[in-house]
């Protein structure tokens, strides 16, 4: 496997969006309760799994609800358009680039189907030796249990059908 430093390249980013055009879409739903071992390392819903995902891989960005959202490579592939297409002179969108990307990290899966977690990202996410992913049909969000127990429909007695109005779903 390649170390973090690689992967986290320009080379690596390029080579997974090289590589879009191969991958089916993959369905990100379910909640799956983890450990991370020693190492840092998380196991990923075999399901959640793509092709060539120990070479390719996904974008982990801190998320502003206190947890970790984990981009595959078709969003990633979306968000580099965006970025691309973004003007040089847009002081905003520089100083959001700057500021979101320094915290960001690309991860491919070990064979077992682990990733490595960085310590940044997991302190943002208040993870500690347990992990919470959440699908979201598009991609899916590494939560602390703590955190996700604040606001998990369930725990919450949330009516979805309110929330799917609002979405307008």
């Amino acid at each position: 496997m390649t170390e973090w430093g690689e992967m986290g390249s320009f080379g690596g980013l390029c080579r997974a969006l090289g590589q879009m055009s191969s991958h089916s879409r993959t369905i990100y739903v379910g909640k799956h309760q983890r450990n991370l071992d020693s190492k840092n390392r998380l196991a990923i819903p075999s399901k959640w799994r793509f092709d060539g995902d120990t070479e390719d891989g996904y974008l982990g960005l801190p998320d502003p609800s206190g947890c970790i959202l984990v981009l595959p490579p078709q969003q990633i592939a979306k968000l580099y358009d965006k970025i691309e297409d973004q003007q040089l002179s847009d002081e905003d969108v520089q100083e959001l680039q700057d500021k979101l990307f320094s915290q960001a990290t690309f991860f491919s899966c070990d064979k077992q189907g682990r990733v490595n977690m960085p310590d940044d990202l997991l302190g943002h996410a208040g993870i500690g030796k347990e992990a919470v992913l959440i699908g979201r049909m598009i991609n899916f969000r590494i939560w602390s249990p703590e955190r996700w127990a604040t606001i998990d429909p369930k725990s919450n007695n949330d009516d979805i059908g309110k929330l799917m109005k609002r979405a307008n779903l």
